[in-house]
């Protein structure tokens, strides 16, 4: 037995119907690569089976404190059922792009059972009809609560339930797998009653740890261009209350074309040129509509604070910056150089308190108040309209740099996303994968149109390229 992290359990109290706290991702195979040219269902399940193994997050199930008087804990559920989990669907004739996107976006609105391990995977059948695949290829749709992985830790998920040749055979699990029987709520009382009574001693002591960093905040002088956004975001048609409806949307880029992109501003990297394509996108599309604010619509970009030993630890390590868009920018260079000006200083400012530390604060707050904090946090913004802290999320995760296999069938292309919120109704997802960048678009239905907006990512890449290679 396990007890989640405030962090982790932050994401369970802060879901909602309209708002679910899984983290998505959808991988495309293309089958010819398979023994007989093809891959079945029971094949997929068999599969899977033998590599339940990789990740504790397949087999464990949430376990709640009674009132709530502490966090979650996780057990090795005794009534686990794979064929729960796994499951199989076709899309209709002719089995196109918008059509499995459409798919994807319905399956995405809907929370996960959190009485059940937290995830689920959806066999899709039937792309019979996307330039680039050759028909009868297949999809795959995951989905793992954003309490048991962050974005690093789905990436070693995926790494590990996929192959670098079509013939590997599965891993060897170490030992063998144990259900645990569920606590008791005397068990479950007594531990929660000792982590209330030690919380008080242990928050005076990361206090003690980031005062120091609170110091040299204070004493640092200001990032140069002063690129930090301060004060409320601009509100735009994103920044509402959640529908509870999702659309979804992917382009892939030449990742080669990125790195040449990267190089024209000096330090620049490769999430700097996502979010200069992202701000140039939303600077058109907005503007289209007569929506355009004066000030740089503001981007909220995770952090990893994975450490070399919490490799392959589930749960979350991860902190955010906060930078500026660049959408006030109509040169694409000079965006691009704003962006990273933004991302420089932000990147300071976090180094300065210590990312890991402001992280670690969400431990010191008991799981009911936790759970009510964030009730009454999404009460008062439907009822208020709070101003947005941020307009948009840009989460890049590199991925893996050489071909995959799952069940024989060769990986073409991946992409993921995460939930919204109130508030901030749109988030963009980058990863990348053999030679592609992929950005890919998660929105509540004030996007109606989610594959024009997506186009608009590709003009925005296009113009970067152009006014930074020339080509």
């Amino acid at each position: 037995m396990q007890q989640l992290s405030g962090m982790d359990a932050s994401f369970i109290y802060f879901e909602t119907p309209k708002s679910p706290g899984h983290i998505f991702s959808v991988y495309i195979y293309d089958q010819s690569s398979a023994g007989d040219g093809r891959v079945t269902f029971k094949g997929i399940l068999n599969y899977i089976q033998e590599r339940l193994h990789v990740s504790r997050t397949f087999r464990q199930r949430l376990v709640q404190v009674p009132m709530g008087l502490d966090h979650p804990y996780w057990i090795e559920d005794p009534a686990f059922d794979l064929e729960y989990h796994v499951r199989h669907i076709a899309l209709p004739k002719p089995g196109d792009w918008r059509q499995l996107m459409i798919q994807v976006a319905r399956l995405h609105s809907r929370p996960l059972d959190l009485s059940r391990p937290l995830w689920e995977l959806y066999v899709i059948e039937g792309l019979d009809n996307i330039d680039g695949l050759p028909p009868g290829s297949f999809a795959i749709m995951t989905k793992i609560h954003h309490a048991a992985v962050d974005g690093v830790s789905l990436l070693e998920i995926t790494s590990a339930v996929h192959d670098t040749s079509p013939d590997a055979p599965p891993p060897t699990p170490e030992q063998p797998w144990r259900p645990e029987p569920e606590p008791t709520t005397t068990e479950l009382l007594a531990r929660a009653a000792y982590n209330n009574a030690t919380r008080p001693w242990r928050f005076a002591q990361l206090m003690s740890r980031t005062s120091p960093g609170g110091d040299r905040l204070a004493t640092r002088p200001p990032p140069i261009g002063g690129d930090t956004p301060s004060g409320p975001a601009p509100r735009t048609r994103f920044s509402g209350v959640l529908s509870g409806h999702k659309i979804i949307e992917a382009r892939r880029f030449e990742f080669a074309a990125a790195r040449q992109i990267k190089s024209a501003v000096p330090g620049a990297t490769i999430n700097d040129v996502a979010i200069t394509v992202v701000g140039g996108a939303l600077r058109a599309y907005l503007a289209e509509k007569g929506e355009l604010p004066a000030e740089p619509l503001r981007v909220m970009a995770p952090i990893s604070t994975r450490t070399a030993e919490q490799s392959g630890a589930a749960g979350n390590q991860v902190s955010a910056m906060v930078v500026s868009s660049g959408s006030d920018v109509a040169d694409p260079k000079e965006r691009l150089a704003a962006v990273h000006a933004s991302t420089k200083a932000s990147k300071a400012m976090n180094e300065a308190v210590g990312a890991r530390d402001l992280a670690q604060f969400s431990e010191f707050m008991p799981g009911g108040l936790a759970a009510l904090a964030a009730r009454t946090a999404a009460t008062f913004e439907m009822a208020n309209r709070m101003e947005p802290v941020v307009n948009t999320v840009v989460s890049n995760v590199p991925g893996p740099q050489v071909p995959l296999y799952f069940a024989g069938a060769r990986l073409v292309t991946f992409f993921g996303g995460a939930g919204l919120g109130d508030g901030m109704g749109l988030l963009h997802g980058v990863s990348s994968y053999v030679g592609q960048l992929i950005l890919s678009v998660v929105s509540d239905r004030d996007m109606p149109d989610p594959g024009h907006y997506a186009d608009l990512l590709e003009v925005s890449f296009t113009d970067l390229a152009e006014a930074t290679t020339g080509s």
